[in-house]
């Protein structure tokens, strides 16, 4: 079987660039998990445009009298965030459900934790964090309504965002562990190395022939309700 290729991130065939990695849903994701692994790809998608309309609403704030810091660390967390958070929650959650790879649960459940964690103080706002969050919106009303207003959008969509990040968070977590997922399983990945480079779906399925052949041989039986907690 021939290896796919890397589809991910897909850019105009003009950029001397190419895709770093493979990603399809239908093919390597099992389909009562398929909804909540597109869930949380799209949970990436809006932070990053949260972040986007963050960094729009840091430049209301300079124009309006605040810190120029607060747009200097909004560019940062744009620039940094957007393609970290792919690599390091969702690029884990999607491997763990596509090969059932522990040590892969066990990397999103941290990093997705400190997303979280980070998410929450994004939408409170602290100052001179770069985020406009809900405290620099209101206590910015005194100073510019026009630019107050602006810093909510981002303060309501860092909210939505630690909500639902919460949630995915919740919902991965029940479902690894109803399966008899733990810690010592993803030690035992780790020390054997085949956390390195976990069997996919389609790798998986060339190994079985014949009427034996499973639909998704990978993947183990985790609970199959499809509904937030």
């Amino acid at each position: 079987m021939a290896a796919p290729v890397n589809n991910f991130p897909p850019l105009p065939k003009f950029i001397p660039l190419k895709p770093c990695f493979y990603q399809n849903f239908e093919d390597e994701i099992p389909i009562e998990h398929r909804a909540l692994v597109k869930r949380i790809y799209q949970l990436w998608i809006f932070y990053c445009i949260t972040l986007c309309v963050n960094l729009v609403a840091c430049l209301a704030w300079w124009i309006g009298g605040g810190s120029a810091a607060n747009f200097g660390l909004a560019i940062l967390w744009l620039v940094i965030f957007s393609p970290c958070s792919y690599i390091c929650w969702f690029r884990p959650a999607y491997k763990a459900f596509r090969s059932d790879s522990s040590f892969n649960f066990m990397a999103f459940f941290f990093i997705f934790g400190a997303q979280f964690i980070l998410a929450v103080l994004q939408a409170i706002g602290f100052s001179g964090w770069g985020a406009c969050g809900w405290l620099a919106a209101v206590s910015f009303f005194s100073e510019s309504t026009g630019a107050a207003v602006i810093m909510l959008f981002p303060a309501v969509m860092f909210t939505v965002s630690a909500l639902g990040m919460v949630l995915a968070l919740i919902r991965v977590h029940r479902l690894y562990r109803g399966a008899g997922g733990s810690f010592q399983k993803a030690q035992d990945e780790w020390n054997s190395g085949a956390w390195k480079n976990p069997p996919s779906r389609e790798a998986q399925y060339s190994n079985f022939t014949g009427n034996s052949l499973p639909e998704y041989p990978t993947v183990p039986n985790y609970p199959t309700s499809n509904q937030w907690p």
